[in-house]
């Protein structure tokens, strides 16, 4: 860790590489590798530098200003960008050759008015709702917004090149609502293709899809959370060939010695058994670490796992080593791959009843993030 560093997040390109390598081989198709988010708190750039080396196909991101974030950054592989409200600036995603979701009919048509205003034609995917009821046409808006994405196509306004839309159940390999999402998949895009889209490529498969669901992978996958590293399925990402990315850590701030009864933090929620020694870790909420780590979540300090002691502050957080010892500037780590004892990101999941996704995604504030690795460093 870095001298100067008071808390940092650490990624690993070379791993989001082997990763997207991984399921790239897995898979035998094209893959697009999905850094929405900050690159899933990665980094939006390094991230897809990264991915593009491991072979990724095309990328994917939520917003606009992401996508035109990767090209400013001289990124120029295929990038869909799929939630939008009225009023997008749909004219620079076509200027920067991004394509575009779009899932309902004033959608498209907004897309087709600022085609027709940079005089050029927009590259759009059509998003229809299978079942998870969030974006997405519905079944019944399909065949609408189907035949409105044919005439612009043949107007010379738009061209369709995807088909796609997002399980619900994916992570729960054998729930009922994966064949029944397949199903109404199947339907929309023969109906897209029987009108004439017939070169517009399919997908559905999300990480857990990608790993566990082989009949859903069609012309491409979409992982996300799989090329950092994590098992979409909430187990071991070894077994599908993965190693997580990111490391978490930070120095301590101050230690000191207290009496048996020794109240901790906010509320005292925590109180020492015996004599102990206790050490200042300056992360807290502000930083991403969640204010319902009090007490529950583990930590490697001192060569061993503790669980933080107390309530999570905004800057800050306490363990109790017991007799153990730390000094100022020694080393904490809340999580990381896991293969040197350290607590991974799922422990912190499982601990909190919540998700690895939202773990990444939600850590930085203060912490500075740096990268180790080659993969996609532009030199």
């Amino acid at each position: 860790m870095s001298p100067q560093n008071r808390a940092e997040v650490v990624v690993d390109l070379d791993a989001v590489a082997a990763n997207t390598a991984a399921l790239r081989e897995r898979v035998g198709r094209p893959l697009m590798a999905v850094v929405k988010a900050d690159g899933y708190g990665h980094g939006l750039v390094p991230a897809a530098r990264a991915a593009l080396a491991g072979g990724a196909d095309a990328l994917g991101v939520t917003v606009l200003e992401e996508a035109l974030a990767l090209r400013a950054a001289g990124v120029t592989a295929p990038v869909l960008s799929w939630q939008h409200v009225p009023g997008a600036d749909y004219a620079a995603g076509i200027a920067a050759d991004v394509e575009v979701s779009v899932n309902a009919g004033w959608a498209l048509a907004e897309v087709v008015a600022a085609a027709r205003a940079a005089g050029r034609p927009a590259a759009v995917q059509l998003f229809v709702d299978t079942g998870l009821s969030r974006e997405g046409a519905t079944v019944a808006d399909w065949p609408a917004l189907v035949e409105a994405a044919v005439r612009a196509e043949a107007d010379g306004d738009v061209r369709v090149t995807g088909l796609w839309s997002h399980l619900a159940y994916a992570d729960a390999p054998t729930h009922p609502t994966i064949a029944a999402q397949v199903a109404v998949f199947e339907e929309a895009t023969a109906l897209a293709r029987a009108a004439g889209l017939i070169g517009a490529r399919r997908h559905l498969a999300n990480s857990a899809a990608t790993v566990a669901l082989p009949h859903t992978w069609y012309d491409m996958v979409r992982p996300g959370v799989a090329v950092y590293g994590l098992d979409p399925l909430g187990g071991d990402p070894a077994d599908h060939g993965l190693r997580p990315a990111m490391t978490v850590r930070a120095r301590v701030a101050l230690t000191k010695r207290v009496p048996a009864g020794t109240g901790v933090s906010y509320g005292h929620t925590h109180r020492t058994a015996a004599a102990a020694n206790l050490a200042l870790v300056p992360v807290g909420y502000a930083d991403g670490v969640p204010r319902a780590a009090g007490n529950r979540a583990p930590v490697l300090a001192a060569g061993a796992r503790r669980t933080i002691a107390g309530r999570v502050c905004m800057d800050q957080f306490v363990l109790d080593l017991g007799d153990d010892e730390l000094g100022p500037g020694d080393e904490v780590v809340l999580w990381g791959p896991g293969d040197g004892g350290e607590p991974t990101a799922q422990d912190w999941a499982d601990a909190l009843d919540t998700i690895h996704y939202e773990l990444v995604t939600r850590v930085g504030g203060r912490f500075t993030r740096t990268y180790t690795g080659t993969a996609g460093v532009v030199s």
